[in-house]
């Protein structure tokens, strides 16, 4: 009799979810294992790419993959979770509201940027936290040039100094070049709450950060909170008004809210409280992972972070083991001791950092090649072939 692992989202820890529970599957040769991926699109939306331009080329699908590997896919999108009759109801592309049942459920339906109680904030500012999102921001930077040349017009304020924020930022120079031309004077301004630039980050990390973005004629505005936006632009809660026709709110990022009706502990970004097998706390039957796992990466307390570099190992860990729980094979506790930054910083180059400590190991073109090799490859799903997918979905194989 066939036992179903449905897997809902098709991001980095989704997709891997749905590759590892295939591969242990296979590995043990046993055919009683369904697996389903649920998810809006049969693709790979690479968001952590978000903030460069010609964002409709960051996608790869899915399909082929999990045609090789035998994963099912639905299309649609999750709205509630029965956890008396395991069962899942969701939207269908007819946008009829229908539902599939599982033995094993995995939450992997990610994140979303959390936009702040701003007076004006859902009328007038943009964001890259979504594919469709990214693409209006690319669409209104491009037509910048037809509007009247004004201040606001030059200036693009990005709300929001974090991981986000600073890419975003410190790539808007060249962008910018690229739509108005080198004779355009423009300016990007980064408004950051915290009293320091890269507050969350090592010394050595914010250094190099500052001298990036000084050299990049990024400004920053420390200190400062927004208290409201309109299309003219942006008032701090200083009385500080920046005249803007751009405003990117970056700040703040949640958990998925579904399974929000669950009898399960979440943390203060949404995310579910998981044990070291990724379970959720007090559901036998349901694993988080990915943005939707508060998980421990280590004996010494660290805790997995909304990246990518978790949410890849993250979903291996969850696919391994709901598929161990079916089989009646021992799980394998989610350990991600290594932890590595890399940021890309523009035209100045990036930096990347080694360990929970950031330090610095390198920067400016050397630390460019490799975060390139990280977003353009790396990352990216397997090729559709058994033996290759199955390999890197080993959740005990090195990922960094």
């Amino acid at each position: 009799m066939k036992q179903r692992i449905l897997i809902v989202g098709s991001g980095f820890a989704g997709m891997w979810a749905a590759v590892s529970a295939a591969r242990l599957a296979w590995v043990n040769q046993n055919d009683t294992l369904e697996i389903t991926v649920l998810s809006p699109q049969p693709e790979l939306r690479v968001r952590p790419r978000f903030y460069e331009d010609n964002v409709a080329s960051l996608v790869a699908p899915l399909q082929p993959l999990f045609d090789e590997l035998n994963v099912n896919y639905l299309e649609g999108y999750a709205e509630r979770i029965d956890e008396k009759e395991k069962i899942v109801w969701y939207r269908n592309s007819l946008q009829e509201i229908t539902h599939v049942d599982y033995d094993r459920l995995i939450l992997a339906s990610g994140s979303h940027t959390q936009r702040a109680n701003v007076h004006g904030i859902n009328e007038f500012t943009f964001d890259i936290d979504q594919l469709a999102s990214a693409q209006v921001l690319e669409k209104h930077l491009q037509s910048l040039p037809q509007q009247p040349e004004s201040e606001a017009r030059n200036t693009v304020v990005v709300c929001g100094g974090g991981f986000t924020g600073i890419e975003l930022a410190t790539e808007l120079p060249a962008r910018l070049r690229q739509i108005f031309g080198d004779d355009t004077k423009t300016k990007v301004i980064v408004v950051e709450r915290g009293s320091v630039i890269g507050g969350r980050y090592s010394e050595a990390l914010r250094d190099t950060i500052r001298e990036a973005s000084d050299s990049l004629g990024i400004e920053w505005m420390l200190n400062s909170e927004v208290e409201s936006i309109t299309q003219h632009g942006v008032t701090l809660k200083d009385g500080t008004d920046i005249a803007s026709s751009t405003v990117i709110w970056t700040a703040g990022v949640r958990a998925s809210s579904l399974g929000e009706q669950l009898h399960a502990e979440r943390d203060a970004q949404g995310r579910f409280i998981v044990d070291e097998n990724l379970q959720i706390a007090g559901q036998q039957d349901i694993f988080a992972t990915g943005d939707m796992a508060h998980a421990r990466t280590d004996d010494a307390g660290n805790v997995a972070l909304m990246t990518c570099q978790h949410a890849i190992q993250l979903g291996k860990f969850a696919g391994h083991n709901a598929a161990a729980s079916l089989l009646g094979i021992a799980p394998l506790p989610y350990r991600q001791v290594n932890y590595v930054t890399c940021l890309d910083l523009g035209g100045w180059g990036a930096v990347y950092t080694e360990g929970w400590e950031q330090e610095v190991k390198l920067v400016r073109e050397e630390a460019k090649k490799l975060k390139i090799a990280i977003t353009n490859e790396l990352i990216y799903p397997p090729k559709a072939d058994r033996e290759v997918a199955f390999a890197a979905a080993d959740p005990l194989a090195k990922f960094v």
